[in-house]
């Protein structure tokens, strides 16, 4: 069995970046938020005090024990932050997250064998931002995939050794669904993001040719893919099928992320599809107005899968709570919460039991193939 870790997203920049041992510069270019460390009080008179400087490992929490436990093959993560310390604020957007080099470190005490840069804040701070974000990822021998001096390297699947001589390929892109600029998408000559403009167009086709053309026997294909909005849980119908013919054209996993909370899974010719993992890390603890997502209840997935053929054997899904910009282990009722709203978003979406959880460190949500 090959298993497979994937979060959403990994945003470890603004109020994050503040609390560890080297912040950027705090400015910010909001409309009510001028500067960052506004987000560590926040989060503060929601929780309690955070630490200032916290160790690296410290937004993570409980989320390095789980996936130390678990062993995965190989972990996946969409990092939704520049690695950059310009202060080139992207024209345009009012949201803009950054880190700063030196607090890579936290990035890596998670150890991700991806980070995927295909989404709609990687260039936050222009293309010079990019740059630095690619070098300082590059010195830390942290693989990419989705973004690119140009659009030959931007296509390019990140590649991970596995055992028995396997390989994971993962291919990203992200689409203006997401809010990914159309020109922030890489070209022949100026660097930029893998850009999926619409879900039937020549650039899903070619990247579904991509996924055809690359794949050899016995390699792993997951695609990961910034789409769709921040809130909400209907999927558009247009998206399920462009899941579905990346299925069709060879992935194994489709691993779906920008939503703020989490989307449906659902099984496709016994291949998993995850349409939006919710996110993982960020600073929004203490914004108030979407309390109805409990978008304050984070998952981390264990995908396994059957190592010849691909197909999905077991998902299992450990939930947490942001608290004190720390992932802590959810409670016996928000997991079982959880597990019912992961339920009820399954219908009409195949086969689908959850089961559990025993205990407060699980949901386990078994998939049959449709």
């Amino acid at each position: 069995m090959i298993t497979l870790a994937f979060c959403g997203d990994v945003m470890l920049g603004r109020g994050v970046d503040q609390i560890l041992p080297h912040p950027n510069d705090p400015e910010l270019q909001e409309s009510y938020v001028r500067d960052a460390r506004d987000y560590v009080r926040l989060a503060e008179g929601e929780n309690g005090p955070v630490p200032q400087p916290a160790g690296f490992r410290w937004p993570w929490g409980d989320a390095l024990d789980v996936l130390d436990a678990a062993a995965p093959d190989a972990r996946v993560i969409n990092l939704e932050t520049a690695v950059t310390r310009s202060d080139r604020f992207a024209p345009g957007k009012e949201i803009h997250y950054r880190m700063h080099p030196a607090n890579l470190p936290c990035l890596a005490a998670a150890r991700p064998d991806v980070c995927v840069l295909a989404n709609n804040h990687t260039l936050d701070f222009a293309r010079p931002g990019l740059a630095e974000t690619l070098d300082s990822l590059s010195a830390a021998r942290l693989r990419t995939a989705g973004a690119g001096r140009d659009a030959t390297t931007a296509h390019l699947p990140a590649v991970v050794p596995l055992a028995g001589d396997r390989r994971l390929l993962v291919f990203a892109f992200g689409m203006p669904s997401s809010g990914v600029p159309r020109d922030w998408a890489a070209t022949e000559d100026r660097s930029g993001v893998s850009f999926v403009s619409g879900p039937r167009d020549a650039s899903a086709a070619a990247l579904a040719e991509r996924v055809r053309g690359t794949k050899r026997e016995g390699d792993i294909a997951v695609v990961s893919v910034h789409w769709g909005t921040n809130w909400g849980y209907r999927l558009p119908q247009e998206q399920v099928a462009l899941a579905h013919a990346l299925i069709d054209a060879g992935a194994d996993v489709v691993h779906g992320h920008s939503s703020h909370h989490p989307r449906p899974l659902e099984t496709y010719r016994g291949k998993l599809v995850l349409h939006g993992c919710g996110d993982l890390i960020n600073d929004y603890e203490g914004i108030t107005g979407y309390a109805y997502y409990r978008d304050d209840l984070r998952l981390l997935y264990l995908v396994s899968l059957e190592p010849d053929t691909g197909r999905l054997a077991e998902v299992r899904i450990a939930p947490f709570q942001a608290r004190r910009m720390r992932l802590s282990h959810a409670s016996a009722t928000d997991s079982r919460w959880l597990r019912m709203l992961l339920d009820r978003l399954a219908v009409g979406f195949g086969p689908c039991d959850v089961a559990g959880p025993h205990d407060a460190r699980g949901v386990t949500l078994s998939l049959r193939a449709a």
